[in-house]
Protein backbone atom coordinates (compact mmCIF):
# COMPACT_ATOMS: atom_id res chain seq x y z
CA UNK A 1 0.00 0.00 0.00
CA UNK A 2 1.15 3.37 -1.24
CA UNK A 3 2.15 6.18 1.30
CA UNK A 4 0.53 9.71 0.56
CA UNK A 5 3.33 12.44 2.13
CA UNK A 6 1.08 15.05 3.94
CA UNK A 7 0.23 17.95 1.95
CA UNK A 8 2.87 20.55 4.33
CA UNK A 9 5.60 18.42 3.54
CA UNK A 10 4.39 18.17 -0.08
CA UNK A 11 4.76 21.83 0.03
CA UNK A 12 7.86 22.04 1.88
CA UNK A 13 9.27 19.45 -0.59
CA UNK A 14 8.72 21.63 -3.62
CA UNK A 15 10.04 24.56 -1.59
CA UNK A 16 13.52 22.91 -1.27
CA UNK A 17 13.54 21.89 -4.84
CA UNK A 18 12.99 25.46 -5.86
CA UNK A 19 15.53 26.67 -3.71
CA UNK A 20 18.17 24.11 -4.85
CA UNK A 21 16.99 24.60 -8.69
CA UNK A 22 17.92 28.75 -7.96
CA UNK A 23 21.40 27.53 -6.76
CA UNK A 24 22.26 25.73 -10.17
CA UNK A 25 23.95 26.91 -12.79
CA UNK A 26 20.85 25.93 -15.15
CA UNK A 27 23.35 24.85 -17.96
CA UNK A 28 20.73 22.18 -18.49
CA UNK A 29 24.02 19.82 -19.57
CA UNK A 30 22.10 16.75 -18.59
CA UNK A 31 25.25 15.71 -17.10
CA UNK A 32 24.07 14.84 -13.78
CA UNK A 33 21.76 12.02 -15.18
CA UNK A 34 18.71 14.12 -15.03
CA UNK A 35 16.86 16.09 -17.68
CA UNK A 36 17.90 19.32 -16.95
CA UNK A 37 18.23 21.08 -13.41
CA UNK A 38 14.69 21.59 -12.36
CA UNK A 39 15.00 17.79 -12.46
CA UNK A 40 18.03 17.20 -10.67
CA UNK A 41 16.66 19.70 -7.97
CA UNK A 42 13.96 17.57 -7.60
CA UNK A 43 15.61 14.48 -7.20
CA UNK A 44 17.72 16.11 -4.43
CA UNK A 45 14.87 17.14 -3.11
CA UNK A 46 13.38 14.12 -2.59
CA UNK A 47 16.77 12.43 -1.32
CA UNK A 48 17.32 10.24 -5.01
CA UNK A 49 20.28 12.39 -5.86
CA UNK A 50 23.24 13.15 -4.25
CA UNK A 51 24.29 16.79 -3.88
CA UNK A 52 27.75 16.26 -6.33
CA UNK A 53 26.64 15.69 -9.70
CA UNK A 54 26.62 19.00 -11.16
CA UNK A 55 30.34 19.33 -12.86
CA UNK A 56 29.13 22.93 -14.45
CA UNK A 57 28.28 24.39 -10.73
CA UNK A 58 32.05 22.59 -8.85
CA UNK A 59 32.82 22.29 -5.43
CA UNK A 60 31.37 25.77 -4.78
CA UNK A 61 28.13 24.62 -6.72
CA UNK A 62 28.29 21.88 -4.75
CA UNK A 63 29.09 23.97 -0.83
CA UNK A 64 26.28 26.01 -1.70
CA UNK A 65 23.87 22.83 -1.86
CA UNK A 66 25.52 21.63 0.91
CA UNK A 67 24.33 24.97 3.25
CA UNK A 68 20.50 24.28 1.83
CA UNK A 69 19.87 20.98 2.01
CA UNK A 70 21.96 20.58 5.48
CA UNK A 71 24.50 17.23 3.90
CA UNK A 72 27.92 17.21 4.21
CA UNK A 73 29.72 18.33 1.21
CA UNK A 74 31.02 15.82 -1.07
CA UNK A 75 33.73 15.65 -3.58
CA UNK A 76 32.52 16.17 -7.03
CA UNK A 77 31.19 12.87 -8.74
CA UNK A 78 33.86 12.06 -11.03
CA UNK A 79 31.96 9.75 -13.07
CA UNK A 80 29.50 12.96 -13.95
CA UNK A 81 32.48 14.99 -15.19
CA UNK A 82 34.99 17.65 -13.82
CA UNK A 83 35.13 21.02 -13.03
CA UNK A 84 36.77 23.01 -16.19
CA UNK A 85 36.10 26.28 -17.31
CA UNK A 86 33.40 27.61 -18.89
CA UNK A 87 33.09 26.54 -22.97
CA UNK A 88 31.27 27.94 -25.87
CA UNK A 89 30.25 26.22 -28.72
CA UNK A 90 31.36 27.50 -32.62
CA UNK A 91 30.17 26.07 -35.51
CA UNK A 92 32.64 25.69 -38.49
CA UNK A 93 30.60 27.63 -40.68
CA UNK A 94 32.55 25.75 -44.23
CA UNK A 95 31.60 22.03 -42.91
CA UNK A 96 28.11 22.96 -41.79
CA UNK A 97 25.77 20.97 -44.13
CA UNK A 98 22.46 22.65 -42.28
CA UNK A 99 21.01 19.65 -40.90
CA UNK A 100 19.45 21.40 -37.91
CA UNK A 101 20.07 19.06 -35.42
CA UNK A 102 22.18 20.84 -33.15
CA UNK A 103 19.20 23.88 -33.42
CA UNK A 104 16.91 20.93 -32.11
CA UNK A 105 20.00 19.73 -29.33
CA UNK A 106 20.42 23.28 -27.84
CA UNK A 107 18.19 23.94 -24.86
CA UNK A 108 18.37 27.76 -24.74
CA UNK A 109 17.84 27.93 -27.98
CA UNK A 110 21.40 29.49 -29.00
CA UNK A 111 21.90 28.05 -32.56
CA UNK A 112 19.95 29.78 -35.45
CA UNK A 113 19.99 29.08 -39.39
CA UNK A 114 17.61 26.94 -41.29
CA UNK A 115 17.80 23.87 -43.27
CA UNK A 116 20.33 22.82 -45.65
CA UNK A 117 21.66 26.48 -44.44
CA UNK A 118 24.67 27.73 -42.46
CA UNK A 119 23.99 28.05 -38.42
CA UNK A 120 25.72 29.71 -36.18
CA UNK A 121 26.05 30.25 -32.41
CA UNK A 122 24.70 33.76 -30.46
CA UNK A 123 27.90 33.21 -27.85
CA UNK A 124 25.80 35.14 -24.97
CA UNK A 125 22.82 32.65 -25.08
CA UNK A 126 25.21 29.19 -24.91
CA UNK A 127 26.00 28.00 -21.80
CA UNK A 128 28.58 25.58 -22.96
CA UNK A 129 25.99 22.28 -22.24
CA UNK A 130 27.93 20.20 -25.55
CA UNK A 131 24.54 18.69 -26.58
CA UNK A 132 25.04 20.02 -29.88
CA UNK A 133 28.34 18.07 -30.33
CA UNK A 134 27.45 14.75 -30.44
CA UNK A 135 24.48 15.16 -32.77
CA UNK A 136 26.65 16.94 -35.12
CA UNK A 137 27.34 14.48 -38.20
CA UNK A 138 30.16 16.33 -39.70
CA UNK A 139 31.89 17.23 -36.99
CA UNK A 140 31.71 20.44 -37.62
CA UNK A 141 31.34 22.38 -33.83
CA UNK A 142 34.19 22.82 -31.43
CA UNK A 143 34.53 24.16 -27.88
CA UNK A 144 36.42 27.18 -26.88
CA UNK A 145 37.45 27.97 -23.44
CA UNK A 146 36.34 31.52 -22.91
CA UNK A 147 37.23 31.42 -19.21
CA UNK A 148 40.88 30.73 -18.79
CA UNK A 149 41.56 29.30 -15.10
CA UNK A 150 38.54 30.09 -14.08
CA UNK A 151 35.79 26.99 -13.30
CA UNK A 152 32.52 26.35 -12.04
CA UNK A 153 30.64 29.36 -10.60
CA UNK A 154 33.81 31.44 -10.57
CA UNK A 155 33.24 31.05 -14.38
CA UNK A 156 29.85 31.40 -14.54
CA UNK A 157 27.23 34.20 -12.84
CA UNK A 158 23.56 34.88 -11.28
CA UNK A 159 22.74 37.02 -14.30
CA UNK A 160 23.67 33.88 -16.81
CA UNK A 161 21.96 31.09 -15.05
CA UNK A 162 19.01 33.67 -14.95
CA UNK A 163 19.00 33.88 -18.45
CA UNK A 164 19.80 30.37 -19.57
CA UNK A 165 16.70 29.36 -17.14
CA UNK A 166 14.17 31.79 -18.38
CA UNK A 167 15.08 30.93 -22.34
CA UNK A 168 15.47 26.79 -21.65
CA UNK A 169 12.02 27.44 -20.37
CA UNK A 170 10.62 29.20 -23.40
CA UNK A 171 12.49 26.64 -25.17
CA UNK A 172 10.58 24.33 -23.51
CA UNK A 173 7.17 25.81 -24.50
CA UNK A 174 8.29 26.45 -28.12
CA UNK A 175 8.93 22.70 -29.21
CA UNK A 176 5.14 21.19 -28.65
CA UNK A 177 4.10 24.38 -31.34
CA UNK A 178 6.77 23.24 -33.16
CA UNK A 179 5.59 19.77 -32.94
CA UNK A 180 1.63 20.64 -33.37
CA UNK A 181 2.83 22.49 -36.47
CA UNK A 182 4.81 19.60 -38.36
CA UNK A 183 2.19 17.53 -37.18
CA UNK A 184 -0.52 19.79 -39.23
CA UNK A 185 2.28 20.33 -42.19
CA UNK A 186 2.58 16.95 -42.58
CA UNK A 187 -0.95 15.76 -42.53
CA UNK A 188 -1.83 17.67 -44.97
CA UNK A 189 -1.19 17.07 -48.89
CA UNK A 190 -2.83 18.74 -52.19
CA UNK A 191 -3.66 14.94 -53.25
CA UNK A 192 -5.25 14.47 -50.15
CA UNK A 193 -7.81 17.39 -48.76
CA UNK A 194 -8.69 17.45 -44.87
CA UNK A 195 -12.09 16.88 -46.12
CA UNK A 196 -11.63 13.43 -46.92
CA UNK A 197 -10.43 12.20 -43.52
CA UNK A 198 -10.28 8.30 -44.65
CA UNK A 199 -8.05 9.02 -47.76
CA UNK A 200 -5.55 11.73 -45.91
CA UNK A 201 -4.95 9.76 -43.44
CA UNK A 202 -2.31 6.87 -45.24
CA UNK A 203 -1.61 9.60 -47.95
CA UNK A 204 -0.18 11.66 -45.14
CA UNK A 205 1.69 8.64 -44.03
CA UNK A 206 3.16 8.44 -47.25
CA UNK A 207 3.78 11.35 -47.72
CA UNK A 208 5.67 11.88 -44.39
CA UNK A 209 7.64 8.96 -44.78
CA UNK A 210 9.21 10.37 -48.26
CA UNK A 211 10.16 13.47 -46.49
CA UNK A 212 11.86 11.47 -43.70
CA UNK A 213 13.85 9.18 -46.61
CA UNK A 214 14.36 12.62 -48.67
CA UNK A 215 15.73 14.19 -45.48
CA UNK A 216 18.20 11.15 -45.08
CA UNK A 217 18.72 11.38 -48.48
CA UNK A 218 19.85 14.81 -48.44
CA UNK A 219 21.73 14.91 -45.26
CA UNK A 220 23.54 11.59 -46.49
CA UNK A 221 24.82 13.57 -49.45
CA UNK A 222 26.48 16.39 -47.83
CA UNK A 223 28.26 14.15 -45.56
CA UNK A 224 29.69 12.47 -48.02
CA UNK A 225 30.16 16.32 -50.07
CA UNK A 226 31.78 16.85 -46.78
CA UNK A 227 33.79 14.24 -46.51
CA UNK A 228 35.30 14.80 -49.73
CA UNK A 229 36.41 18.14 -48.99
CA UNK A 230 38.06 17.38 -46.51
CA UNK A 231 39.92 14.94 -48.22
CA UNK A 232 40.72 17.06 -50.85
CA UNK A 233 41.94 19.47 -47.77
CA UNK A 234 46.04 19.56 -47.97
CA UNK A 235 47.41 18.32 -44.88
CA UNK A 236 49.94 20.38 -42.86
CA UNK A 237 53.59 19.68 -43.70
CA UNK A 238 55.26 18.41 -40.56
CA UNK A 239 57.68 20.83 -39.12
CA UNK A 240 61.49 19.76 -38.46
CA UNK A 241 63.04 19.27 -35.36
Amino acid sequence: MSHTPPAHHTVAQADLAALIDAALPQTQCTRCGYPDCAAYAQAIAQHEAPINQCPPGGAEGVARLAVITGLPALPLSEAHGVEAPRTVAFIDEAWCIGCTLCIKACPTDAIVGSNKRMHTVIEPYCTGCELCVPVCPVDCIQLENTTGNATGWAAWSAPLATQARQRYQLHKKRLPLEEMSDAEDSSTTPEAPAANAATASPTAAVAEDAAALARQAAIAAAMERARQRRAQTPKPEPTAE
